[in-house]
C-alpha cells in the first residue's frame, strides 16, 4: 500500500506535491520521491525515509515544472531496503513516461518474462511497478505508433494493458509533452480520485484527504477499469478502458488504512467505522453483559471512532486510557520481533486513573500477528486493571493479502489455524470478542448503494480477481524469507501498522 498524487497546474507544483505526500505519509514511510516536468525535461528526487526527511531546500529548488507527481512508499513487493525500486519509476521510450503505482500486481514474475522475450524489455529490479511502467510503455508504443498521440490512443494503450496485467493497481503517470495519466484496476481495489482549484489546477491523489488539504475540490472518485487524462492545456478527458469492471474496495481500507477524514468511493471512513462501532456492540453484548464492563477504552488511534460507537450503544464511560508518544518511531519499523515487543512501551503509557480497580475494554481496529494486542492487555493489568476484555472492530484476520497490503503470511497470523479461545488465552484477555464479517460488509455497504462488495480477502479467504494461486503464495512467502524483514542486524522496514499503537 503506498500513497501518490499527481497534478497538473499553471504554476511551479513542487510544494504542492511536497503538502499533498504529508497528508498522505500514512499510507507509507519507507521512501519517498517527488518528478516534475518543465517542457519535456524530467526533475526527479527520490530516497528512503519519511517526506520531511527525504526532501531539502535543496531538493524542491532542483525540482521546477507546472506538472508532476510523488509517491510514499510502503513496500508489497521488491526489495524494501533498495532505493532503486522507491518511486517514481522513469523509461525514456516512447515518449519518456514516469509512473507511481499503488497495489500489487499479482503476475508480475510472467510478465516480466513476457516483458524480456516478446516485447524485449529489460527489467532491472523486483518491483512490480518497473514491471507495470514498461507494459504500460510497450502499450503506448503500440498504440501511437506512426500516429500523433491523442487521448484516444492513450486509452487504446490503458484498455490493453487491464488485458495484460492482474491484481490491484491506482496509477498515475506523466507522459512528457503531452500530460498526466491516471487509471484503476477493473476491481476498484486500490482508491484513486481527483478534483480540481478554483483556477483550474487538477490534483488526482490516493485519498480525498490530500486534495482537501490542499485547497481542491473533489470531482470524483475514478471508476474501476476508468482513465482519466489531463493534456498540458488543463482539459480532462476521461474514458472507460475496462470490458466487465465491477466495484469491490479493500475492506482493510475502512477499517484501518486511509485516514478518518476521507471519503473514498462516496464512502466515509469515519461513518464506516462508527457502523463497524454499532456492530461490534451488538456482537460484545451476546459475549459479555454490559454490567461486567465499567469504561470503554481504544488503542490509539484508528479504534477511536468504533470505540466511541461501541461505548454509546452499551452506555458505557469511553476514557482515553493510553498516551501515545508521536516522537517516537513506528513500532512496525523495528527490526525484531523482540525490539518490537520492547517499542510498545516506548509508544503508549497506560494513564492508570482509567484502569486501577476496573473492568476494562479495550478497543482495536484488528489483530494481525497478536504480538502487540497481548503487550498493551499485559499494560492494561500492570496498571491496575481488575478484568481486561479485547474487542477488535475487524473480523480475525485469517489470510494473507496480495493486493497491496504487506499483510504477513500465514503463519505469522495469529487468527490462521487457531479457534477464537487460542488467540485469547495468547494474548492474554479475558474475553476475545471479534467482528462478524458479514454485519461488516453489510453495514459498510449501506453507506454506498449499488456496491458490488469489497475485497475482504483476508478476512474470508476469497481473492476477486479470481487469478491467485498456491504458487502465488509460496513466492510472496520466499520473497519475505530473501529480504529477511525479522533480522535484527537489517535496515528498519516498514510493516503492516499505520496509524494504531503498535505492530498488532
Amino acid at each position: 500500500m503506498c500513497g501518490i498524487v499527481g497534478v497538473i497546474s499553471k504554476a511551479p507544483v513542487n510544494q504542492l506535491i511536497y503538502d499533498a505526500l504529508l497528508l498522505l505519509q500514512h499510507r507509507g514511510q519507507d521512501a519517498a520521491g517527488i518528478v516534475t516536468m518543465q517542457g519535456q525535461k524530467c526533475f526527479m528526487h527520490k530516497a528512503r525515509g519519511m517526506v520531511r526527511d527525504v526532501f531539502r531546500t535543496r531538493n524542491m529548488r532542483a525540482l521546477p515544472g507546472n506538472v508532476g507527481l510523488g509517491q510514499v512508499r510502503y513496500p508489497t513487493a521488491g526489495n524494501a531496503y533498495s532505493e532503486e525500486e522507491a518511486q517514481p519509476f522513469y523509461v525514456n521510450a516512447p515518449y519518456g513516461i514516469v509512473l507511481v503505482h499503488n497495489g500489487n500486481l499479482t503476475n508480475a514474475h510472467a510478465l516480466k518474462e513476457e516483458l524480456f522475450e516478446v516485447d524485449r524489455r529489460h527489467i532491472n529490479t523486483e518491483s512490480d511497478t518497473e514491471v507495470l511502467i514498461n507494459v504500460l510503455a510497450h502499450e503506448l508504443e503500440m498504440a501511437g505508433r506512426d500516429l500523433p498521440l491523442t487521448p484516444a490512443q492513450i486509452f487504446k494503450a490503458v484498455a490493453t494493458v487491464h488485458k495484460r496485467i492482474k491484481g490491484s493497481y491506482g496509477v498515475i503517470a506523466l507522459i512528457a509533452g503531452h500530460g498526466l495519466l491516471a487509471f484503476r484496476d477493473p476491481y476498484g481495489i486500490r482508491p484513486l480520485c481527483f478534483g480540481q482549484a478554483a483556477d483550474g489546477e487538477v490534483m488526482v491523489a490516493s485519498e480525498s484527504v490530500a486534495l482537501e488539504g490542499t485547497g481542491h475540490t473533489l470531482t470524483r472518485d475514478l471508476a474501476p477499469g476508468e482513465a482519466l487524462f489531463i493534456d498540458t492545456s488543463g482539459a480532462i478527458h476521461t474514458q472507460q478502458c475496462a470490458e466487465n469492471p465491477t466495484l469491490n474496495p479493500c475492506m482493510f481500507e475502512f477499517v484501518y488504512l486511509a485516514r478518518p477524514d476521507s471519503v473514498m468511493d462516496g464512502i466515509s471512513v469515519y461513518q464506516a467505522r462508527l457502523n463497524m462501532g454499532e456492530t461490534l456492540a451488538q456482537r460484545l453484548i451476546s459475549t459479555i453483559p454490559p454490567s461486567e464492563i465499567d469504561v470503554v477504552i481504544p488503542i490509539p488511534e484508528s479504534s477511536r471512532p468504533s470505540a466511541m460507537q461501541l461505548a454509546h450503544r452499551i452506555g458505557k464511560p469511553y476514557r482515553e486510557g493510553f498516551v501515545k508518544n508521536r516522537y517516537v518511531g513506528r513500532t512496525f519499523i523495528m527490526p525484531g520481533q523482540s525490539t518490537r515487543k520492547k517499542s510498545v512501551r516506548q509508544k503508549l503509557n497506560a494513564i492508570g486513573l482509567e484502569f486501577k480497580g476496573r473492568n476494562v475494554l479495550l478497543v482495536d481496529d484488528s489483530i494481525v500477528r497478536g504480538t502487540t494486542s497481548k503487550e498493551i492487555v499485559q499494560m492494561a493489568r500492570e496498571a491496575g486493571a481488575n478484568k481486561v476484555y479485547l474487542a477488535s472492530a475487524a473480523p480475525p484476520v485469517r489470510f494473507p493479502n496480495v493486493y497491496g497490503i504487506d499483510m504477513p503470511t500465514k503463519e505469522e497470523l495469529i487468527a490462521h489455524g487457531r479457534s477464537i479461545e487460542e488467540i485469547r488465552q495468547f494474548i492474554g484477555a479475558d474475553a476475545l470478542i471479534y467482528q462478524d464479517v458479514d454485519a461488516m460488509k453489510r453495514v459498510v455497504a449501506q453507506l454506498r448503494p449499488g456496491l458490488n462488495g469489497f475485497e475482504a480477502s483476508c478476512f474470508d479467504g476469497q481473492y476477486i480477481t479470481g487469478d491467485v494461486s498456491a504458487e502465488d503464495f509460496a513466492t510472496m512467502q520466499a520473497q519475505r524469507k530473501s529480504q529477511g524483514g525479522e533480522e535484527e542486524d537489517l535496515p528498519a522496514r516498514s510493516r503492516l501498522a499505520l496509524q494504531s499503537g503498535g505492530d498488532q
